[in-house]
């Protein structure tokens, strides 16, 4: 089977992608990027991204848990030990992993730590993600109604369902597990269309491509954790699998994703494309999607994701921090950001890890 970079060559001549990405160098600017490996976008943007924790957030710990893998994969060790220099604050406790106004992204933030604690067992870990899951539970440890701070956004499923899942494995306590399940329910009936795509809010019914990204990414990371037996895994990877099916058909011909998921007159956005690509990859190599469908959708997405990140990490096309907006028309409106941006790199490095993981497992043995 083709390495991905090889694919992107290949295809280069027929390729569709926009003449209007915004390359300062132009065509050979562009070919130059296509001739990237995953592994090679990967080890570029690890020079920006991921080098710092001073928040326990979602973006800085993604970034984080790309570098930890793309170590892992490459067998670079300094990639670990530089997170653990940054994590040590927040395990020794000098340092307050969660402050007095928790957000959602404060909560998936810790899957930093939970990330590690799955390599090593550490007691202290542990306590610092499960602090964290805690706060779906109330003082007499009966589960909420939903996690907290979910803001009636279906950002809330990436926020919630990966860290209880991954609380519920390291802790193999089932109750976080049942949370996960009641939390996806809870925000299925809040944002789910029937056409199986993300409403970003109750307030409209625009489906905003990160808030579509992040149910993908988020279903995808606790499918992962949630054991096999448990009884609301056959519900949670068919909604996936819905999910991925109705994403399919609004991959323009570049391969990217739009600010507006069935709006292809909104602009090709990068993140939402990332958190796709991630999640249909992660489907693939765990047999949750059927390869023969998925595999050149994620091929094609590469070249489209690849052409947008320079050798230096800067990027082309992230939508900003968006919150929930009161109609199309303000999504619309959402700026994109060209040039370097914290939450686009994180995006970047975590799907770039995971194609060259999907490449290297691929491979001829």
């Amino acid at each position: 089977m083709k390495p991905f970079y090889l694919f992107v060559v290949l295809s280069l001549m027929a390729s569709t992608i926009p003449q209007a990405i915004g390359f300062a160098d132009g065509e050979m600017e562009r070919s130059k990027r296509l001739m990237r490996s995953p592994t090679e976008v990967a080890q570029q943007l690890s020079r920006r991204y991921g080098r710092s924790l001073k928040q326990v957030q979602y973006i800085p710990a993604v970034a984080v848990i790309g570098r930890l893998r793309l170590g892992e994969l490459t067998g670079d060790v300094l990639h670990r030990a530089d997170i653990d220099r940054l994590v040590t604050p927040f395990r020794d406790g000098t340092q307050k992993a969660i402050g007095d106004k928790p957000s959602g992204s404060d909560l998936a933030g810790h899957l930093i730590f939970g990330e590690l604690a799955m390599r090593t067992q550490d007691d202290k870990l542990i306590a610092l993600t499960k602090a964290a899951a805690d706060l779906a539970f109330d003082e007499k440890g009966k589960p909420l109604k939903a996690v907290p701070f979910h803001n009636e956004m279906s950002d809330a499923v990436f926020m919630g369902c990966p860290l209880l899942t991954q609380v519920g494995r390291l802790t193999s306590d089932a109750k976080y597990h049942d949370m996960a399940v009641t939390h996806l329910a809870f925000m299925q009936k809040l944002c789910l269309r029937a056409d199986g795509i993300y409403r970003h809010s109750p307030l409209d019914e625009a489906a905003w491509g990160r808030g579509n990204g992040f149910p993908a990414l988020g279903l995808a990371w606790s499918l992962d954790n949630l054991p096999q037996e448990h009884f609301g895994r056959p519900a949670m990877l068919s909604t996936f699998q819905i999910h991925m099916a109705a994403l399919k058909s609004h991959q323009d011909a570049a391969g990217m994703w739009h600010q507006v998921i069935d709006h292809p007159e909104s602009y090709p956005e990068l993140t939402a494309t990332c958190m796709i690509t991630f999640s249909m990859s992660r489907g693939i190599r765990a047999d949750w999607l059927d390869r023969a469908t998925y595999e050149p959708l994620i091929r094609k997405a590469w070249s489209a994701i690849s052409a947008r990140i320079g050798e230096d990490g800067s990027l082309t096309g992230v939508c900003e921090g968006t919150g929930k907006q009161p109609n199309l028309q303000a999504y619309f409106d959402r700026k994109a950001i060209n040039g370097f941006d914290d939450r686009g790199g994180a995006m970047s490095l975590l799907v770039a890890v995971e194609l060259a993981t999907f490449d290297a497992a691929s491979a001829p043995r």
